[in-house]
């Protein structure tokens, strides 16, 4: 089976954004709607009517220009959007016959599915797979009147919104899909899609929804029983919690009010125990909101909304009680500030919380009790394993733990014991668990990890998989090499090694630097290759700004020269290194971590890499060499010596000077700062294994180290040309002056300095006066007071 091109069958919101996704990973993808039922007056006043092709198209190109804009950004790049190709249900629907994957994604009715399914069936060719992106209706009711070739093909898809950031994606099988389709799907949706797929039941809201609304509702039952107020509620359950800072109330202002309700109801309307509908009733003053439209971030107001005032703009908070917005309170609760500023990991934090004695800590423990004791009630209803349910709120809802990671990380016994204190039912096959002298629902055994099966009521294997590498796991096997504070050489066996940075957010140091250096010589002569890369929250977000403030403070000047030649000196390592060196980054690779992967002899990028040389928000330029590499970059294909450099080293400094950060690992290869032969994962659990397999694929080709090269700059001339162009910048008051003088330098970097056009320059001399740039700018009191607020606010400031 392949999927070689697909078609999404609605255009609105999510259907466009499912269809950019597919287009993100090389998916030419019909996306179809329906007919407009009139003419716009925009349509009207060019003559257009009903019959004409843009008229009749235009929900499904509304849908396609809308992914343009889309922020976040929907698509890796806007030329994905040439892939796709925007339609309408009445004259094309022979198009399915095409493709090998249709996803209906329309209104959530089951009349409308069932209608279209079967005009799909028209068309379609035998073989096809079809889906349902539906949130939560039955997947068998949908098909009951289909023929059985058909029910074999199909299943529901469910993603979440919006699809590209999202990692869940529940597979829902109908009682007659076949097997090898459900297999290939899930294959297809992991390594294929890039995400994390969890196998569903036909229940109403499947997984996470069905989890994710129970708790949102109980919260909101809470808050109303202990009279807090939607600020507070959003203040506990948020990271203190493991949950997204997003947290409760600005989770549904995301979502959409409306679509919360929907599914809700769609709970309520499903099941047959009246406890259970009670639960599932929605709070009159939601209802309340749903019918004034104050229905979240679509529609301006929600549970928070923003207003200008003379001062800038406040956010306000909904009081529940009489629909009146107020000013955001701060929520003041000694549990709760006790937790988050206690050392730890999140596990402690949450133990400190639930186990407090105010109001903060009453409202943590009930609603986390609740939803855990309902989580597991509904195994196996929704789900055969634990595992499906604790990765569903992971990668669906945000959360650090699952359900039963959380209650093993607060003690299974021992909550258990204060869930009885209180008069909770205990769902039967957990009591059976504790009785046969088990305590907790994950255990590890001989470094392989095991899960509780309700079923066989015993421990069963994780499943690992080779291609997902985890280097806490393959530390603990006692594969590192060497280590210091800031980094570690691991071992990934078949003659690779892997660079770990793990400094505090990843910052480059004199400990990783000295570590870069290491693992340099120790691949040389004793592996075939190496790998920078790590699974901490970003790749790297450049050097240690702290302690540069605090040299520069003190004009330490010989010291920060020493620092940043040490850190050159390292980067050139890497590139001429003997043997092959491959980057991973992802995420936040900015600044030094840009350059380390500028480095490197190739890339292999997650999908979501945001890549660039950010150094002039902080007053600085890029001083490892970043210059040097982007430059390189793009005059590298010119071969003619004669070729004019000036429009391809404008675009060098644009990139530098206007601190461009892509949007993606594919925006990363339009800026040059990834070259076309990178590659790119889409699912980041296989980013290792996929650069690991790089490096060893470069092996077997027989590496050959680079030699060095001089090179072409533009020189005087071209500086003065890039010059011209920061000085108009300033003049219209684009830039400010101090932004002009760091421009400035990047443009003299990038020229080469002040010698004639054409000259030949070797890396070493354009180091150099990168370098002393750099040092130069560490002096200047305007750049030390954009390092302050760097640090103290986490964003540039321009002086």
């Amino acid at each position: 089976m392949d999927i070689k091109k697909a078609a999404v069958l609605g255009a609105g919101v999510m259907g466009s954004t499912i269809a950019a996704h597919l287009a993100n990973v090389g998916i030419p993808t019909y996306l179809l709607d329906i007919i407009p039922k009139d003419v716009s007056k925009e349509e009207e006043a060019r003559g257009l009517t009903l019959e004409d092709k843009v008229v009749r198209n235009r929900l499904a190109d509304q849908g396609k220009k809308g992914l343009l804009k889309a922020k976040p950004a929907a698509l890796y790049s806007k030329e994905n959007a040439g892939l796709i190709t925007a339609g309408n249900f009445q004259d094309d629907m022979e198009l399915l016959k095409d493709v090998d994957w249709i996803i209906e994604v329309v209104v959530e009715n089951l009349s409308i599915k069932k209608q279209l399914f079967k005009k799909v069936n028209e068309h379609r060719r035998e073989g096809t797979i079809i889906s349902s992106n539906t949130s939560g209706i039955s997947i068998n009711a949908m098909i009951e009147d289909m023929p059985q070739e058909f029910k074999g093909h199909f299943l529901g898809t469910h993603f979440f919104n919006p699809p590209r950031y999202m990692k869940l994606l529940e597979i829902i099988p109908a009682d007659e899909t076949k097997p090898e389709i459900i297999d290939f799907m899930m294959h297809f949706g992991e390594r294929v899609l890039g995400k994390g797929v969890v196998l569903a039941k036909d229940t109403p809201n499947f997984i996470a929804n069905r989890i994710g609304t129970y708790g949102l509702l109980m919260t909101a039952r809470q808050m109303a029983q202990q009279g807090l107020s939607i600020s507070q509620v959003d203040a506990i359950t948020g990271p203190a919690m493991g949950r997204p800072k997003s947290a409760s109330f600005r989770t549904l202002d995301l979502v959409g009010l409306d679509t919360f309700v929907h599914v809700a109801k769609n709970v309520y309307d499903n099941s047959d125990d009246e406890e259970e509908k009670a639960v599932f009733t929605v709070p009159q003053f939601m209802n309340d909101m749903v019918e004034r439209k104050w229905l979240g971030g679509k529609t301006g107001q929600g549970f928070y909304k923003k207003e200008r005032t003379p001062q800038g703009k406040e956010i306000l908070v909904l009081d529940y009680n009489n629909l009146e917005y107020k000013p955001k309170e701060k929520a003041r609760f000694a549990s709760l500030e006790t937790a988050k500023n206690a050392p730890g990991s999140s596990v402690d934090k949450l133990k400190i919380l639930v186990n407090g004695k105010d109001e903060a800590a009453k409202f943590a423990w009930e609603t986390m009790k609740k939803g855990l004791l309902y989580s597991a009630a509904k195994v196996p209803e929704i789900a055969n394993d634990i595992i499906s349910i604790d990765k569903a709120m992971r990668w669906g809802f945000n959360w650090k733990f699952g359900p039963f990671e959380t209650w093993d990380a607060i003690g299974l016994e021992k909550s258990v014991a204060r869930m009885k204190q209180e008069g909770e039912e205990i769902p039967a096959w957990v009591e059976e668990l504790l009785a046969s002298g088990n305590v907790s629902f994950y255990k590890k055994e001989e470094g392989r990890l095991y899960y509780y099966d309700v079923e066989t009521k015993a421990y069963q294997p994780v499943v690992a998989k080779p291609e997902i590498v985890n280097l806490s796991d393959t530390k603990k096997a006692g594969k590192v090499i060497k280590s210091n504070s800031g980094a570690s050489l691991i071992d990934l066996g078949d003659g690779v090694a892997c660079l770990e940075f793990h400094s505090p957010s990843n910052a480059i140091g004199a400990d990783i630097v000295q570590m870069i250096n290491y693992s340099v010589e120790e691949v040389e002569k004793n592996y075939q290759g190496l790998v920078v890369g790590n699974q901490g929250k970003n790749f790297c977000v450049g050097a240690n700004l702290m302690l540069l403030l605090m040299e520069a403070q003190d004009e330490n000047w010989d010291d920060i020269n020493f620092i940043v030649k040490g850190f050159q000196d390292a980067c050139m390592k890497m590139k001429y290194s003997r043997k092959p060196v491959v980057a991973a980054p992802f995420a936040m690779t900015l600044g030094g971590g840009c350059e380390i992967s500028l480095s490197s002899h190739k890339i292999r990028a997650a999908a979501e890499t945001y890549m660039g040389q950010v150094e002039i928000g902080v007053g600085l330029i890029p001083g490892g060499g970043g210059n040097k590499e982007v430059l390189i970059r793009y005059i590298e294909g010119i071969t003619d010596p004669k070729a004019d450099l000036q429009p391809f080293v404008n675009k060098a400094f644009e990139v530098i000077a206007m601190s461009k950060v892509s949007t993606s690992a594919k925006e990363a290869k339009n800026l040059h700062l990834m070259r076309e032969t990178d590659g790119i994962t889409i699912n980041q659990d296989y980013l290792l294994y996929d650069a690991k397999e790089t490096v060893l694929a470069m092996a077997k080709e027989g590496y050959q180290p680079l030699s060095p090269k001089d090179i072409r700059v533009i020189g005087e001339p071209g500086y003065a040309t890039l010059k011209l162009g920061t000085y108009t910048m300033r003049q219209s008051g684009y830039i400010s002056k101090h932004d002009e003088k760091i421009a400035n330098k990047v443009a003299y970097c990038l020229a080469g300095g002040l010698v004639p056009a054409n000259t030949l320059v070797s890396e070493q001399y354009l180091l150099d006066i990168e370098r002393e740039a750099f040092l130069s700018l560490c002096e200047e009191p305007k750049t030390q007071e954009r390092m302050i607020h760097m640090l103290k606010t986490g964003k540039p400031l321009r002086n």
